[in-house]
């Protein structure tokens, strides 16, 4: 099986003084079936990465959704908001839902047996 990663763009939330023009980041969406079939990963800028339930990303889609320290929850109909907890602070980063249905769909066709 192979290794899906998508890189996507987000906003990092934060209650600090927000510029007029807010720069996306660049985000590292990963999913190894080899590694763990049940698992997505997010990078965030920095040393950060979360492993989190695959299912749980797919179900924030679409109602508000917690599980450990990842909370996901749609932000309208076209945005999605992935929250995480640490000791060190919460982390909240706001995406196009687009961009994670495109990833969660390849992740799927990654899954799949390969028809001989």
């Amino acid at each position: 099986m192979s290794v899906v990663e998508q890189y996507a763009r987000a906003h990092i939330v934060t209650d600090e003084n927000v510029v007029e023009e807010d720069p996306a980041v660049p985000v590292v969406l990963r999913y190894d079936p080899d590694r763990d079939p049940r698992s997505v990963r997010v990078g965030l800028p920095g040393p950060h990465e979360w492993t989190f339930s695959r299912a749980l990303l797919e179900q924030g889609l679409r109602v508000p959704v917690e599980s450990g320290d990842v909370r996901v929850w749609p932000c309208g109909r076209v945005q999605a908001v992935v929250e995480f907890h640490s000791p060190g602070g919460v982390e909240v980063v706001q995406f196009e839902s687009k961009a994670l249905l495109r990833f969660l769909r390849r992740t799927y066709m990654a899954a799949e047996p390969v028809a001989r």
